[in-house]
């Protein structure tokens, strides 16, 4: 017998009360879906299997895709959506491994506010002899919960509608998650009936008085809010960042404006950090000491290294910004860009899989795309390189000390070297070496006393 610890995620529904297009278990949170942030809270406990049903292929695809380690092995379908009981029935007939763990975890794919801690703590039970415990909580409106019962003899849960008046009294309610010892859960789920007002498989009916089962009673019932339509998405999604920001100001000494109005979901922002209002930040990001994230600004699956200031609506996505670089305001980083240290990103420039290295400008109302730009390079207001022939991207290499003038452009492929010096309004669609002056414009010319000629006046 394996000590391993099986966890199986009920992942096959519906989700017709979310009203979307995609299978519940794909509803969008944030940047995320409700199934991941269930793997991650569970993922380094043990072995993740889900239970598949409504729209399987998409689920498992976006599972496979995001997570490490699934494979088909991993998915168990049910064909049909005949209860919990039922699921996990399925589970442990479909899968040939299922009984080698010693105990089996089962939780719900739109509890995604659910923790490490909480799983933990459910084990640690388990493991001091029982043969099941159930995760409970108390809920003052407890309408739809399935109650605890307890007695001298144990405890039992019964569903509402099977409930009377009197045990729909009761706080105590049922939070859909569950830890057995396999050979349990083995013994009992193959006994289960539908003899209900449901007309399903109850996974409940395998926790009854009298057997070595117990619950588990937590004190902070948000942990086990699930989703069913968009009213609870919405207040999952204000707990979720609203619990990340607690964390951050108590252990990371990260000072919120107004964490009311701020979205940050990655716990990877280091102290000092000073996070303006209505600043989203998601949890691939990775944010340093003593960065000012200022008004709307954006951070996408990118990294901001210590002292670095984004100045307002800056929208940054796949990204780096080295220490001390200043972004903004309203600049935007496209995927693969990467800012040096000390560097200056202006208003109204746009960088796409380009890098600059250290100490270098783009100050204002320019495009740098797929290039290479240096460190000490100043580049002057209107530059642009003009990367796309319409077929294929080109790149543009400046080296470093180099001055671009205001309004000037670079035709890739191009390369200009170190300490250059390009004229303002200049065309560039040839290599400079080391050192070089370019300058490419027409000559002036100046026709005296002409300009009447062509200024229009109103009549």
């Amino acid at each position: 017998m394996s000590t391993k610890l099986a966890i199986v995620i009920l992942a096959a529904g519906k989700g017709t009360r979310l009203k979307m297009q995609v299978p519940k278990p794909l509803a969008p949170l944030h940047t995320n879906t409700l199934v991941d942030y269930v793997i991650k809270a569970a993922e380094s406990m043990g072995d993740m299997f889900l239970i598949t049903g409504h729209q399987r292929e998409l689920v498992e695809a976006h599972v496979t895709k995001e997570h490490k380690g699934f494979g088909a092995k991993n998915f168990i379908h049910q064909k049909e959506q005949l209860g919990t009981g039922h699921a996990v029935k399925t589970y442990i007939e479909s899968n040939k491994d299922a009984l080698d763990y010693e105990y089996t975890m089962v939780m719900c794919a739109d509890t995604p506010l659910l923790t490490s801690d909480v799983l933990s703590a459910l084990l640690f039970e388990v493991e001091k002899g029982h043969d099941a415990v159930v995760a409970t909580f108390k809920e003052e409106q407890p309408k739809g919960y399935g109650r605890i019962l307890r007695s001298e003899k144990g405890f039992s849960i019964i569903e509402e509608k099977d409930a009377s008046d009197e045990q729909r009294k009761i706080t105590e309610v049922n939070s859909g998650l569950y830890i057995f010892k396999t050979s349990y859960l083995k013994e009992h789920i193959s006994g289960l009936d539908n003899n209900n007002k449901s007309g399903e498989f109850y996974l409940t009916d395998t926790v009854k008085e009298g057997f070595n089962v117990v619950p588990k009673l937590f004190e902070d019932k948000n942990s086990f809010m699930g989703v069913n339509d968009l009213y609870q998405l919405s207040i999952v999604e204000k707990r979720l960042k609203n619990r990340n920001h607690k964390t951050l100001m108590l252990e990371s000494g990260v000072r919120f404006l107004d964490p009311a109005h701020s979205y940050v979901y990655s716990l990877d922002v280091g102290e000092g950090s000073v996070i303006h209002p209505n600043v989203q930040v998601d949890d691939k990001s990775i944010i340093g000491k003593n960065v000012i994230l200022e008004m709307g600004v954006t951070v996408m699956n990118s990294k901001i290294e210590d002292g670095a200031h984004i100045k307002a609506n800056s929208f940054i996505v796949d990204s780096q910004v080295k220490e001390g670089a200043k972004i903004g305001p309203m600049a935007h980083l496209r995927p693969g860009s990467s800012v040096g240290k000390n560097s200056k990103v202006g208003n109204f420039v746009e960088l796409k899989k380009s890098t600059l290295g250290e100490s270098t400008s783009v100050s204002h109302l320019s495009y740098v795309g797929d290039a290479e730009v240096g460190s000490d390079v100043n580049i002057g207001c209107g530059f642009i390189t003009c990367n796309y022939d319409g077929a294929n991207k080109h790149k543009t290499i400046i080296g470093d000390g180099s001055f671009i003038g205001s309004d000037s452009q670079m035709i890739a492929p191009v390369k200009v070297g170190k300490e250059c010096y390009v004229a303002s309004g200049s065309t560039i669609n040839k290599d400079l070496e080391d050192g070089d002056f370019a300058i490419a414009r027409q000559k002036q010319v100046t026709k005296s006393a002409m300009a009447k000629r062509f200024i229009k006046k109103k009549s």
